[in-house]
């Protein structure tokens, strides 16, 4: 991990609590990204590949519990998703569980215009960290993070203060911000409180090298970065029930076998096994998140963390393999088709 683990100490976000640690980081020494736990699946019917549904509530508590027993010290969730943290808060009241940060995401407050008043804005806000403190089942969280970027300063920064007034209360552990494109990284990067980024990167992204994010988030070492979306949705695991967007110029069973290849020349166990080796050997990014709905599931993601990510080498061989993806496959909310779930992003 390229986080510096002095940030844990830094004075401005006393006190510590382990959890807001491990969300970091700071407790994990591992060189490559780690398995972060995806529940947008566990609260709502989510993904181009999922074909089982909402899966009900023991099996997603249960789930939950495997993942942090196998050893899984951050999870990601958000207010949009669901059922999604009351799952969460239910799973982690189970005493003899270890302690596990939640990275979740304030209400993208879609009924909110931006010309709207800012205390409207601020009441939307409070109303969202409360109820993802009772879902939650504690009074501090760890990680909150923007769902739109836009709302670090729409209505004034009105919504940005509050939640900086929380941090400082101890209410709120690191702020950030989740994002959809690398100009939107980069404005974040601007400003000092932002400690967390989610973005969307896969094998066939190339826009955070090309537009230089990806250097500005190596700079900014104390950020932690958590990338989502490295299976695109399930697309990308190649499972026969995922449904491709129709999108001119986009074959799936063309970037597949482009894949299955790839994942055959370099002694890959599966097209998982390939994407997550790709997005654990980039420098800039701390963990990974991959949403999962099934025991089987957790169990294939498990193993792939096991495993060794690609080298540089073959980091190379991917790139050139692979065309570079346009921003309407890349970005399911432009997809042409129900598959894609905006809020969820």
């Amino acid at each position: 991990m390229h986080l510096n683990n002095g940030a844990a100490a830094d004075a401005s976000y006393s006190p510590v609590h382990m959890a807001d640690v491990l969300a970091i980081g700071g407790a994990n020494p591992a060189k490559h990204a780690v398995l972060i736990l995806g529940t947008a699946q566990l609260g709502l019917p989510y993904g181009a590949a999922n074909i089982t549904g909402l899966p009900p509530e023991d099996m997603a508590i249960a789930l939950i519990r495997a993942a942090v027993r196998a050893g899984v010290t951050s999870i990601e969730t958000a207010r949009a998703y669901g059922d999604s943290e009351r799952r969460i808060g239910l799973a982690l009241g189970d005493p003899n569980l270890p302690q596990l940060a939640i990275v979740t995401k304030l209400d993208p407050m879609a009924e909110i215009p931006v010309d709207a008043p800012a205390d409207q804005a601020v009441r939307a806000a409070r109303a969202s960290l409360a109820a993802s403190r009772e879902a939650l089942r504690r009074d501090h969280l760890n990680v909150l993070l923007l769902h739109r970027a836009a709302h670090r300063t729409n209505w004034g920064g009105a919504v940005w203060d509050l939640l900086r007034g929380e941090r400082e209360a101890s209410r709120i552990g690191w702020l950030g911000v989740s994002v959809q494109s690398p100009s939107e990284a980069q404005a974040a990067l601007e400003d000092p409180d932002v400690r967390h980024i989610q973005l969307p990167y896969n094998l066939l992204d190339r826009r955070w090298e090309e537009s230089g994010a990806a250097s500005a988030l190596r700079r900014r070492s104390e950020v932690v970065v958590h990338a989502r979306s490295i299976l695109l949705q399930g697309l990308l695991a190649g499972s026969p029930q995922a449904r491709w967007p129709v999108i001119p110029g986009v074959s799936g069973p063309d970037v597949l076998a482009l894949l299955t290849q790839l994942a055959r020349d370099l002694g890959r166990s599966s097209l998982t096994d390939l994407c997550i080796a790709f997005v654990r050997a980039q420098d800039w990014i701390n963990g990974v998140t991959i949403g999962m709905e099934t025991m089987e599931q957790l169990n294939t993601n498990l193993a792939c963390f096991e495993r060794a990510p690609l080298g540089p080498d073959q980091i190379t061989a991917v790139r050139a393999a692979l065309p570079s993806a346009s921003e309407r496959l890349l970005d399911p909310a432009q997809w042409p088709n129900e598959s894609a779930m905006r809020a969820s992003s």
